[in-house]
Order: C-alpha cells, then structure tokens, then sequence
C-alpha cells in the first residue's frame, strides 16, 4: 500500500506538472454562462450574443474558448470555428478507483483560436450556438459535465473580451426534443429542427448576423469563472480546431442539375468518397412538411428530421454523421434549388502510395480515407454505431498513421495517449481498453497499446514529455502480470480477454498473451532507457530473457507456434512471434509455409500483422497475394472507398483497425524510420512484381517523397528528403547486375572499378556497402536522382 500512495502521488504530481504551466498562463477573467438550469436539459441547443466595441485592432487576437458539449462561433457574421470543443478528457479532477460504467468527474479542453481576422475598429458582434450533450453515451468518450456550459475570453491587443452576465443569452427552439434513441452508444444526438420556430438561421437576418435585435433575450445565466465545479480546470486542447473543407455539391447533383421539384422519392446525394459531413440542402416549400436527411450507412445512429417553414430556406444539420450516400427523403412538389454538403476532420492526410498496380494503390487509399475518418475527437472504433475509443483500435490507427496524417494526427494520437493513461485506475495500475468515461480492462489491447501506440507514438515523433508522463502507467500495468515456474507469463482475463473477431476456436490466446506481454516489457524497457531510469531494467530484462526462452521450450511445434498442436494453428500468434523477435529467423520459412499462407483466420486487427511479417521473413509476394485474397471483395467493388470491420466483409464499412497501408509504405515502398523522430531512416523497396512505386511520408522531420521505377536494365529513384535527416538508400540488386550507379547525373559507383574509372564523391552521398540484397548509400537531406544501370 505504501508503493501504491507514492505511486499515486508521483502520477498525479507529474500529471499537474506537464498541464500546470499551460493552464495557469491564462488568467480567466470570463465566466461560464447558459441559460437559467438547474440541471442541464439533454440535447438543447442555445444561441449567446455579445456587442462589444474594439478600441484598438492587433495583428493577433487570441481567442480560448470552451464549451460543453459543442459550439459555433461567428464574429460579423462569418463563420470563425465550426464545431469547436472537444469530448474526451484531459484528466480526472482527482485520483479515483474506477468502476466500469460510472464516469469521474473531469476536466475540461479548452481551444485556442487566432480571430484578428475577424475583427474591425469599434463595434463587433460575437455570437455562437451551443449545444449540450447531456449524455456520455454507452461508448464512454464523452464525460458530460450535467450541465450546460460555454466561456470565452479573447486577448486583442491591451483589451479583455470575456463572457459574462452582459451577454445575451435565449433557447434555440426550433431544435426540438428528440426521443431517447434504443442504443446510446454514442454521445451526440439526431437532430430534430422546426424552422417554423427559427431565428432567420442560414440567412442575411440570422441572429448571428450584425444588427440583429436581441433586446427581447436575456441576460446569459453566470456560472462563475474557472476553476469551478462541474467544468473545473480548464487545459488546453492537443488538437486544432476541425479542418472545414467547405459546403461541396454531391458528385451527382452539381450545380447544373439546380432547381428541380421533387416527386417524393428518396434523393440519393453521392459523395466522391466516403467522408465525416453535416448535410445541407436550400428549398422552397410551403410550411409544416417534413424532410428526412440520414446517410447509406447501414448502422449510421444520426439522421435528421426538418419541418418546413412558408418559402425559400436554407438548412445544415450540425450533427455529423459518416456517409458515402446522403439519402434525402423530400415531399412532393417542393422545389429544389441546392443539395451540398461539409467535409471536416482534424488536420489532412497527405501521405501517398502509389504504384503500376492499381489494386494496391486502390486499397492504400481506402486505409488512408477509413484512417481519416476514424480520427475526429478522439481516434475511433467507427464513424458510424459507437465512436468508441478502444486503445487496440488506436494501436493498429498508430501503424500507418505516420505515413498519412500530418501533425494534428500525431496529436491525436498524443491525446489517446495522455487520456488513456490520466483515467487509468489510481489502485490497480489497470488502464482501460475504452474510455476515458468506461473502465473495461481488455489485456490484449492494453498491451498491444504499449508497443504500437505508446512507443510507436514516441519512436516516430520524440516527444519526451509524454513519454514521461505515460511510462510510470507503463510500469505499474507491467507488474499486474506474475512469470510462472515454467518461465512464462501468467494469464490475465481482466473484464474481457478478447483477443480478436476472427473465428473465437482458432485463437491460441496463451501464446498471444506473452507475445503480447513480451512486445509491452520490451517496448517498457526502451522506455526506461530513453528516459535515463534504470529502476526496472533488471526486471524487464529477466522477465523478457524468461518469456524467450520459455516460449520456444513450450510453444514451438517443430514448424509453427502453438499450445495446443493438435488444435490451434493460429496465424495471429505465429504472425506476433516474428512481428515481435521472439521467433528465430531459421523459423520464418516454416512459420510462413505451414501458417501464415494456409490459415486465414484473423480479422482485420491482426491481419496487418500477418503482412509485416510475412515481410520480415521475406515473403513479400506472398504478402501481397494474401492481401488480395483477403481484401477482394472490398476493394473490387467500386462504390467502395473505406474497409471494413470485419474480411471478406461485414459489420461496419469503415472501421479503424484495418491497416494493410502499412505493409505497403513499410516494406515493399522500403521506408522506415532507423532512430526517434525520424532523424535517419532506410529506403529499402522490395517491389516484388511491380515495376513503378511511389509514397510521400509526412514525416515530423518534414515529407519524404520517393519514387523508384525499373526497367529489365535501368533502375531509376528520385527523392526528396528533410533537412537534417540521413536517408539510407538500398538500391535493389535483384533484377540485373548493376554496372554502375549515378547520383544527380555523377557517377558515384562502378562495378570492379579501376584507377580510370573511379567514382568521384558528391557531397552528402557515401557508398556504405553491397549486400545480399541491396548495393546501400548514404545520403543527406536534399533533392536525389539516383540511377542504377546494367
């Protein structure tokens, strides 16, 4: 118990330390306010108004703003943030024991946001719409307040804005109560909206227009400043504001196709792929009909339910919802005059693979596209039924989101990782497979989250701080775990032991578990030492050194890894050992023959896992033909443009964890990073049969831009490469024998060179070496045409 207390008051002594600063750097002068509650009213909505005069312009203006559950904010009139504020955390308001299904008080982000555009001399309008959850949803990513809240407080030059008593405050009612839907499982509600009861919205009279006359509103209800109970302390978002890409015509309905009257039958809107949207339409209709607006996808929770006012209007459901499909169901004989759409998510995605085989490059994109929208307030499970935050799903999300996401998904993943470990159990060490508002211990998850997200996460971007904040959660989960007498790990169920969705009598979970345990005290020790704390290297060391050896005394079959042989012939266990060191390379050929090739049982949370390592054992061809195997149903239907949840198809059609892109951009484009934060990093292509590739990798240290293309006798390579960084290129030997090499039209290499054909050197390239496979160079950061000859 007295390791326990020191333990708890380290954590939350650090966890103060890395926010404190931050926090305390803004003086909160502005207050939360609402409207009169006593309690908050689930899902309502409130418009706030505030004329203020701005006595002197600035070249920054910084506006922190907060909100439960979300706002919109306009200064003038023009749209400044869409759908600000985040659910999710940061941090409990004090150490607790958890109980699954009871959510602990928490804190709350606050975002910062530039509006010195915004803003003229004298007389400004500030309003925003807020809208109040009320509810945390069965999926726990949203820690509801129970009450309604929005602040404000902007620096422009030596004045204050802050919110207060002296805003104006009123209900929006023409968005009406919705009936508690069946399944709770995400927090956000359908929207239900009476434009007979609006406020001019989507027009030039709109109340958050200038001159509107709000003198019959009153005065917004005070709730105090921060820190206060229920918002608490207030810390400052990891992520930006949403990315708007706009209001977009559907790709069937452009402008051309404006006005039509509709004879009533279901509008199929279609989107050029599948996107996270908030659907808008513009009519002309007579008052008091009912339009219907939900999405294609089968088990989508949001849809939306529009009563008509007398004549023209226009209208945007604020509730997002995933959709490669808006289906709108319009009366008959109402006039059409405009069917869009908005795009949004956090940061972009400007990662690219592409290659001479369109199948690959197709389903690169799709991992791509179901990455991005998975990736909003928190990295997803799935747009579409539960929103939820399950930490193995972020795990596979961290394996190909460093070759696609730039910096906001990195801080996303940043976020996941602060959050899952700030609303751990303060007594067991135990951090949630789903949370931060569920506490449902997935060991599985857990630990595939210490390797392939937390060290992932590290290794790709160096940022120390949160590896030092996260390692002491680390430690202790680690030491949950006891080595039995025959020198393996012992089991652990927690709440669930779920391992995988792929037929459940084909998971050999012993084996798993301590490949799984053995990759997190590996990765745990990486940690330590990155950190410069030897305090429990003896015991990763002789706990890793134990499993090892045990694992291949008890496990292995004489050509594949089991604990029950007669049983089990697992392709995810067998995939994890050489995924994870603990097979022997001499193993690799069999491992791959007798499993990894027959046995198709993972679903896509391993599956990933199967490709890499068939790749580690150089099996790339095989790889790629069991990715086509698996992936071809999706991937050869054309209307498809993300991956499911479950191979060949099923469940939802766009789910997190599915990461063939990995294989793809690691291994056969050959790009990886070789130290923390992408300082040096291999370019080792393995094309297999394609003859053309292609990847960008946003990299922290800058984009990476490769390009190699072969020919019977020419093998030619451009790269673009960061400042500061050092690239090893491995120019492949495999498909002639290479005459001579040159580097930005400068011989660099000769075979069997002699005194009169000696390369001369180029600054920033060094021939390293030839071996079995590669001949390597060197080469710094800059512009790089490499060409291989026969």
């Amino acid at each position: 118990m007295k390791y326990i207390k020191v333990f708890n008051r380290l954590i939350f002594s650090s966890l103060f330390l890395i926010f404190s600063t931050q926090v305390m750097a803004i003086n909160w002068q502005a207050e939360w306010i609402w409207t009169p509650q006593k309690i908050g009213k689930p899902n309502s909505w409130v418009a706030l108004r505030k004329e203020v005069n701005v006595e002197e312009l600035s070249d920054t203006a910084t506006a922190y703003i907060s909100a439960d559950t979300k706002y919109w904010l306009w200064i003038n009139g023009e749209m400044v943030v869409f759908e600000g504020s985040y659910t999710g955390g940061p941090s409990p308001v004090k150490a607790s024991p958890r109980v699954d299904s009871f959510p602990i008080a928490s804190n709350k982000y606050y975002d910062e946001v530039d509006i010195s555009e915004y803003l003229k001399p004298g007389k400004n309008t500030i309003a925003a719409l807020g809208w109040y959850y009320g509810a945390n949803g069965d999926k726990g990513t949203h820690i509801s307040a129970r009450i309604a809240g929005f602040i404000f407080q902007a620096k422009v030059g030596e004045q204050t804005i802050i919110s207060d008593a002296s805003w104006k405050a009123k209900e929006h009612n023409a968005y009406q109560p919705v009936e508690k839907e069946k399944h709770r499982r995400v927090a956000a509600w359908s929207v239900k909206y009476d434009a007979r009861k609006d406020m001019n919205d989507w027009s030039d009279q709109a109340w958050y227009m200038p001159g509107y006359d709000d003198s019959a509103w009153k005065p917004a209800k005070s709730m105090h400043r921060p820190p206060r109970a229920p918002f608490y302390e207030l810390y400052p978002s990891e992520i930006p504001i949403l990315n708007d890409y706009g209001l977009a015509n559907c790709s069937n309905f452009p402008d051309s196709a404006f006005p039509f009257v509709s004879d009533g039958k279901k509008i199929k809107c279609k989107l050029d792929f599948n996107k996270n949207i908030t659907p808008y339409f513009d009519i002309e209709a007579d008052a008091g009909l009912n339009i219907h607006i939900k999405s294609n996808m089968r088990l989508n929770t949001i849809q939306t339910d529009y009563t008509t006012k007398q004549g023209r209007q226009q209208f945007e459901s604020l509730s997002w919802m995933n959709a490669r499909i808006i289906e709108y169901t319009i009366p008959k004989g109402v006039k059409v005059h405009g069917l869009k759409y908005r795009w949004t998510g956090v940061g972009a995605t400007p990662g690219h693979f592409e290659s001479d085989d369109d199948w690959y490059s197709r389903i690169w994109q799709m991992a791509e596209n179901t990455l991005y929208i998975c990736a909003r307030d928190n990295f997803m499970d799935t747009p579409d039924r539960e929103r939820g935050l399950w930490i193995g799903d972020v795990a596979d999300q961290a394996s190909y989101l460093f070759y696609s996401m730039d910096k906001p998904g990195r801080d996303l993943l940043k976020k996941a990782i602060k959050v899952t470990m700030a609303f751990s159990d303060s007594e067991s060490g135990i951090f949630a497979g789903l949370g931060p508002g569920r506490f449902r211990e997935l060991p599985a998850q857990s630990l595939q989250f210490i390797e392939q997200g937390i060290w992932h996460y590290y290794y790709n971007t160096g940022d120390l701080e949160t590896l030092e904040y996260a390692y002491p959660y680390v430690h202790k989960y680690l030491e949950l775990w006891g080595i039995k007498d025959n020198g393996l790990a012992t089991f652990r169920s927690g709440a669930w032991k779920w391992t995988d969705w792929g037929p459940q009598d084909t998971i050999d979970y012993d084996v798993i578990q301590n490949a799984l345990y053995y990759s997190a005290l590996v990765s745990a020790r990486k940690m330590a030492k990155a950190l410069g704390d030897d305090t429990h290297i003896a015991m990763y060391d002789q706990r890793i050194d134990s499993i090892k050896a045990a694992y291949q005394k008890y496990y292995w079959q004489d050509g594949f890894y089991s604990s029950k042989p007669n049983k089990l012939k697992d392709d995810r266990a067998n995939a994890i050992a050489i995924l994870f060191g603990l097979a022997k390379p001499e193993q690799y050929q069999q491992i791959v023959d007798n499993v990894l090739v027959p046995n198709h049982f993972a679903s896509p949370h391993f599956e990933w896992m199967v490709y890499n390592a068939m790749a580690i054992a150089g099996r790339y061809d095989d790889a790629l033909a069991r990715m086509k195997t698996r992936y071809a149903k999706q991937v050869n239907n054309p209307a498809l443009s993300t991956l499911a949840e479950y191979l060949p198809s099923g469940g939802t059609e766009n789910h997190a964890w599915n990461a063939p892109a990995t294989v793809l951009s690691q291994y056969i484009a050959g790009i990886a990073p070789t130290s923390v934060a992408w300082k040096t990093f291999d370019i080792k292509p393995n094309m297999a049969h394609m003859k053309q590739i292609k990847q960008l990798v946003p990299s922290v240290q800058g984009d990476i831009d490769f390009e190699i293309s072969r020919s019977s006798d020419d093998i030619k390579i451009s790269l673009s490469s960061p400042k500061g960084t050092t690239a090893v290129v491995g120019i492949p030997k495999q498909y002639f024998e290479i005459d001579e090499v040159t580097v930005n039209q400068q011989k660099v290499w000769t075979k069997n060179k002699s005194f009169w054909s000696k390369a001369k050197p180029i600054d920033g390239v060094k021939f390293i070496n030839a071996d079995d496979k590669y001949l390597n160079f060197e080469v710094t950061g800059g512009q790089w045409q490499i060409e291989a000859k026969k």
